[in-house]
């Protein structure tokens, strides 16, 4: 079995009390009617949280105020994407069939990108979308995958814990945030591992719709941590 790192108390303290840091930003103004579609990127050994925790907040923001058709309701229409249609087989063996491969996904205003594998196909498909895409966010090392598409070159962002240092050795023209939830940059976001990408999720709902509406949404998936609200 792997060890574990081993931390002090006060290093697990400043991870989980902190917040997300904002670069720069922009609200983000959803359509009048209709829904805002969400890809999310799946490869090989991809870590089931950092797709499954975003989707579920974006899956769960229900608006009744917003029109009677469910489109109007449930504003965020997510599908999966990949190399290619083939089950894809995530973390522990969990299989994924993907909706749509990077050649013919529909255009989308987020896309999520999970610690995972990645490929050549993902980072060009990155490169093509993040210019007219809301959002591109990161979970955990999915950060990578933007770096080797080379989307945050003289940006801030941020990564799991355990890889700051070797993130920043590897990509030094990129300003690496240490002990933040996420780094919010107008068009980019990262996140660090696992759950922070259900808080950089709920930013962006707060973007989108406002603080009373993603408060709503975290009340309704029981999600108690305050990290998203910047």
């Amino acid at each position: 079995m792997a060890a574990w790192p081993a931390f002090s108390r006060a290093d697990q303290q400043n991870i989980s009390a902190g917040k997300g840091v904002v670069v720069s930003t922009s609200k983000l103004i959803p359509p009048a009617k209709g829904v805002i579609p969400v890809a999310v990127a799946v490869s090989e050994g991809a870590t089931v949280i950092d797709f499954s925790g975003p989707w579920d907040v974006f899956v769960s923001v229900m608006m009744p105020e917003r029109g009677t058709a469910m489109a109007d309701q449930m504003p965020f229409e997510l599908f999966m994407v990949s190399d290619k249609l083939d089950s894809v087989t995530v973390e522990r063996g969990m299989k994924i069939t993907p909706n749509y491969t990077f050649e013919n996904t529909p255009a989308c205003k987020v896309a999520v990108i999970g610690a995972q594998r990645g490929s050549d196909k993902m980072q060009e498909w990155l490169r093509k979308i993040a210019p007219t895409a809301d959002v591109t966010m990161s979970v955990c090392t999915g950060v990578t995958q933007l770096a080797k598409a080379g989307l945050l070159a003289g940006k801030s962002a941020t990564i799991h814990h355990d890889f700051y240092d070797s993130f920043a050795k590897d990509y030094p023209n990129i300003d690496v945030r240490r002990g933040v939830r996420f780094v919010e940059n107008e068009k980019i976001s990262t996140s660090g591992g696992e759950t922070c990408g259900i808080d950089l999720a709920l930013r962006i709902v707060d973007r989108y719709f406002g603080r009373m509406v993603a408060e709503r949404t975290a009340v309704f998936i029981e999600h108690e941590g305050k990290g998203w609200i910047v």
